[in-house]
């Protein structure tokens, strides 16, 4: 259940924070500028690439390297193939999780290797593996950890990870909203050298801008009743969503918030791009996730029993309604009344792809942790 007399309590969530969730949220347009500055003093900016890398490999541990390939796959689109190197082990801890490089991989492609950790063996084998095979490897990762020794060993370029000063042992930096930023930001100035999209310094700097002023709109101190994210919390909370993206950028939002949602406030939550959602989602808007579905058990204990999760779907595109072109936005509505489940709708101002999506996934990382901090299940 969610306690949301808390959403509007700013004290008490500031209590409830032990993991400096709000913080870093808060911290994303800081972290940017801090990540850019340390790209720019590794010698990103300097970078004079002979071309394009034929493809781009990514491996990495934890829900923000996750996102990062997956936003890089996105904006990179057909400029060249982003490949994300899945591990394999016999646990998800990072020692025991090892990476392989393809059988193909040469000196024309480029290895990103995004880690919140930097201690992972694994990683640091791979490497090496992609030295011996005349991989370009480039590595956003914590100041002198083992990663970062070993890349730098290789003739590799490193860029140490940005942090922030009110960091602290129990945040889970995997998933915590300043993580991504951290490790995205280096490589969106890598990646606009190399010339896959354009994310010059003054872009970045606009990105930062708008995640702090995303931030003023989704703090604590603003009422839910204005405030996008706490209006998201409240409208998800013992809800199934059923996040339904619509645009290139917001796909990855959409699959980071579940992620996160999963990881940070223990709720499950399914997110799939239109139009193919409204098949693959259908059945739970008509079976017993559906909004107005009602397990009618005469001999049901309506007082102990547990309230039953209803799907809610989540339209949310990364550009506004008014920019014009085709939608499945209208078919999804009419899908989602016609089986009277409600649906919440996230659209950013009208702007650049990367503020955007910045406004995004700045939006719904505060949901993600309201969600947490508001709830009886949160861990």
């Amino acid at each position: 259940m969610l306690d949301e007399s808390l959403l509007d309590a700013p004290d008490a969530l500031a209590e409830a924070d032990h993991r400096g969730l709000l913080r870093g949220a808060a911290a994303s347009g800081a972290r940017v500028r801090t990540a850019a500055r340390h790209a720019a003093e590794a010698g990103v900016t300097a970078l004079q690439p002979e071309g394009r890398p034929r493809t781009v490999l990514v491996a990495g541990t934890g829900t923000a390297a996750t996102c990062a390939a997956d936003l890089i796959a996105a904006l990179a689109g057909a400029s060249a193939p982003v490949v994300r190197l899945r591990p394999h082990g016999v646990a998800a801890a990072g020692g025991a999780l090892r990476w392989n490089l393809p059988g193909w991989a040469g000196s024309v492609d480029l290895l990103l290797i995004p880690t919140h950790d930097g201690s992972e063996p694994g990683l640091a084998t791979l490497a090496e593996q992609a030295y011996r095979r005349g991989v370009t490897v480039v590595a956003v990762a914590p100041h002198r950890s083992p990663i970062t020794e070993a890349v730098g060993s290789t003739h590799g370029l490193v860029v140490p990870m940005a942090t922030a000063p009110h960091e602290v042992d129990e945040e889970p930096q995997g998933a915590g909203p300043g993580a991504l930023w951290a490790l995205f930001t280096p490589l969106l100035a890598l990646l606009d050298r190399v010339g896959l999209f354009t994310a010059p310094g003054d872009t970045l700097e606009k990105v930062a801008d708008r995640l702090d002023r995303t931030a003023d709109r989704c703090g604590p101190a603003v009422a839910t009743y204005s405030n996008p994210a706490k209006t998201l919390a409240a409208e998800l909370a013992d809800a199934l969503p059923l996040i339904w993206t619509e645009g290139t950028a917001a796909a990855p939002v959409g699959r980071r918030f579940a992620a996160v949602l999963a990881e940070l406030a223990c709720r499950p939550a399914l997110a799939a791009e239109l139009p193919e959602a409204l098949h693959a989602h259908a059945g739970l808007l008509a079976g017993d996730f559906a909004g107005g579905a009602d397990p009618d058990d005469f001999f049901r204990d309506r007082v102990e029993d547990p309230q039953a999760l209803h799907a809610r779907v989540l339209l949310l595109r990364d550009r506004p309604a008014a920019a014009g072109g085709l939608s499945a936005v209208p078919a999804a509505r009419e899908l989602a009344l016609g089986h009277d489940t409600p649906i919440s709708e996230l659209e950013p101002e009208e702007s650049t792809e990367l503020e955007a999506l910045a406004e995004l996934l700045a939006i719904t990382d505060f949901a993600a942790c309201y969600l947490s901090l508001a709830s009886s299940r949160r861990p």
